[in-house]
Parts: structure tokens; sequence; C-alpha cells
């Protein structure tokens, strides 16, 4: 097989790049280890800018977002008892999107072999070969059998665990890590979400986010302590502890509902650099990853592929190399502004084990609330960041 740029991965990372290719008349070939039915299913954050929506509507497929996405002008932050709607929309003029990733996901998978474009799923890869040329291969194993695709560039958007940053000469790769202290409780529940908007609730208890998938379907995230596992609380625990957070106060009319997914999360940030080396460019999970808490991971893996769309189009329409070369320092910086926003927000709404760092977190929080110029730099980074 042959093809213009190879894509591991079939991520949002990309099948958007894809997309996004394909609208410039560029080549490609996606390759996914997993199965179609399991990326199409698979549960994941649901909070999109209005910057990837733009994107979105580039590429051609921002139909479902568009038409099933619940748009919010504004956000609550809730602590103290109380809670504090900020309205992103008369501070910034853009507010943020709900809409589920699987479905995301499942509109670029339809959009993709509705024109028939290919998509291997259920071939992982066995090797990266020649990302140092400017001829790379990747063999992959299909039905049984070991195939090799020739291409220009190979893209690794395979996520944390993918093959496409191990294929970088260790000598040139540098990683920065964190991990928090903190642990969420990740639930899907049959309830209708009791604000039409997220809420961001610091209490002594442990911080607590309450959002969306649908009307009807809510998504809980609820700090948790480090050594309790997702089914260590029952369902009448669950919503005790829910009941103390979001009662204390001003209370959020939550209704109890049939719990039907449930799991744990560790929060973590992570940045590999450079970003590219040769003909392997690195997008999405496969670069960085930022704690959940800012709602960041399918943007910025967006926003890396708005940049090297945009930069392949340039190389392949008339030889144009600046885009190539600067992808890797282009895409670092807007990724470690949004590091810095996440652990922030991290840190400011969950509680700390030291006494003088949460009457600090408290501190920020009320500072939003109650100076314009810091809810104005939250808004900003809440909504997302220009590509530039």
């Amino acid at each position: 097989m042959k093809t213009q740029v190879a894509i591991v991965g079939a991520g949002p990372a990309g099948l958007l790049l894809a997309q996004l290719l394909k609208c410039a008349g560029i080549e490609s070939i996606v390759v996914e280890s997993r199965s179609r039915a399991y990326i199409e299913n698979r549960i994941r954050a649901g909070v999109i800018e209005a910057g990837t929506v733009d994107i979105l509507r580039e590429a051609g497929v921002a139909d479902g977002a568009l038409k099933e996405g619940i748009v919010h002008e504004g956000t609550a932050l809730r602590f103290e008892g109380r809670t504090h709607r900020l309205d992103l929309m008369e501070l910034v003029g853009r507010g943020i999107t709900i809409y589920p990733q699987h479905k995301l996901v499942a509109d670029l998978v339809s959009a993709r072999l509705g024109a028939g474009d290919p998509i291997l799923f259920e071939t992982p890869v066995v090797e990266l070969s020649g990302i140092d040329s400017d001829a790379p291969t990747i063999t992959v194993e299909r039905n049984g059998a070991r195939e090799t695709i020739a291409c220009r560039f190979v893209v690794g958007a395979d996520g944390f665990h993918g093959p496409s940053r191990q294929a970088l000469p260790s000598g040139d790769l540098r990683i920065w890590e964190q991990d928090y202290p903190y642990k969420w409780l990740a639930l899907m529940v049959e309830t209708p979400p009791p604000s039409h908007e997220l809420i961001y609730a610091a209490h002594e208890r442990g911080f607590t986010l309450m959002s969306m998938r649908s009307p009807t379907v809510s998504r809980i995230y609820a700090q948790v302590p480090m050594n309790v596992d997702a089914e260590a609380w029952s369902d009448d625990q669950v919503w005790s502890e829910l009941d103390l957070r979001l009662r204390d106060g001003e209370p959020v009319p939550l209704r109890e509902g049939a719990i039907t997914q449930r799991s744990t999360i560790h929060l973590r940030s992570f940045v590999a650099a450079p970003m590219r080396h040769g003909s392997l460019f690195l997008a999405g999970d496969a670069a960085h990853i930022v704690p959940p808490t800012g709602a960041k991971g399918l943007n910025l893996a967006a926003a890396d592929v708005a940049v090297l769309g945009d930069a392949l189009k340039r190389y392949f329409g008339n030889g144009d190399r600046s885009g190539i070369d600067g992808y890797s320092e282009r895409c670092l910086r807007r990724v470690w502004q949004v590091q810095r926003f996440s652990a922030w927000i991290t840190h400011a709404l969950h509680v700390s084990d030291s006494p003088f760092e949460q009457a600090l977190n408290l501190a920020a929080l009320r500072h939003i609330v109650e100076n314009r110029h810091a809810a104005l730099s939250f808004a900003e980074n809440y909504t997302g960041l220009p590509l530039n």
C-alpha cells in the first residue's frame, strides 16, 4: 500500500486530520488497532471549545455537534456553599459545546468511510521505519499477515500507549510528567442534569463536577480518596456523598437516578518534546496529556491537527516546509499554556491536605468571581486559546 500520509490511530486527532487532509486533496490511510465498535463506544469527555467547532466546520464534519450539541454560554464555580455563574459570552464572546466524544468519533468515521476512504480497523502497527528519511514506512499486521504502507509522512495519533512515540530516538525525546494527588469517581447517571450549564464545585469533602451528556443523562465526577476504587461505594453511598457536597448552603437541585457506568480516573500531566522527528509527527495524547479538570484533551488534539493539516497542505501544495519545520514549537507553546491552566484549576478546586494550600485555593476562586480581570482570564483559557 502507498499513500501520502499514514495516520496511526483512529481517535479524534487521527480522524480529524484525515478529514482535513481530504478537504485539501491529500491522500491518507488511517490505521487503528481496535475495532470500529470499540472506538465508537469509548466514553470520553464531551466539552468542545468554540475553536474546535470551527475546525470541525472547516473539515465538513460539524453537523452532529451543531445539531445535537448543547451550547453553554456560561459556567458555574461553586464554593463556600454558593454558586457563582460566569457569563462566558459576556466576558469573551464565546461559550462551549457539550457533545460526547464517542459521537464525534462516529461522525468522523461515517464521513470517511462514506467517502470511500480507508480506515484499517483491528490492524496493529508492528514497526515504524525510515522516519529519518523522506520515504518512511509502517508495517502492520492485517488479517493474519504483515503488510507495509509506504508514505511521505507518518502521523502518530495513537494515544499515550501507542507505538509512535516509542519510535522516536530516546536521546532526542524529552519527557515532563506530573502525577496529581487526586482521584475521581466518574459516573454516568440516568437523570437530568441539575443545571443547564456545568457546575465546578469545591467542597471540604472533595471536588465535584456536574456535567451532562444529554438533557436526560448526567456525567458526574467526584473526588475520592486515592485508595477508593470504582465499586467501593454503593449507589446509596454515592448519592449520600453528593448530597452532602451539593446541598450545603445554596443547594443544587440534584435528582437521583440509575448509575449506568462507573470508573475511576487518576489525574496526571504529560508532555513529550519534540512533537516531530524527521518524517514522523506526534499529535494528541501521543504527545501530551492534561488533567481532565479543564476539559482540554480533545481540544488540544484538535488544535494539533489543525496546525499540522495546514502545514501539510502548504508542503504538498507548493513545497513550503516552514509549517512542518515549525510544527512542534508552535504546538508546544500552546500545550504549555493549556497545561498551566489545567494544573492551576485542578489544584484550586480539589481538597488539599495542606490547610495553607486549601486557604490559597479558596482565595483564588474568590478572586475569579470578585475581579473582572481574573474572570476574563479564566474565560479566555476555559473557552479555548487561539491557535496562534
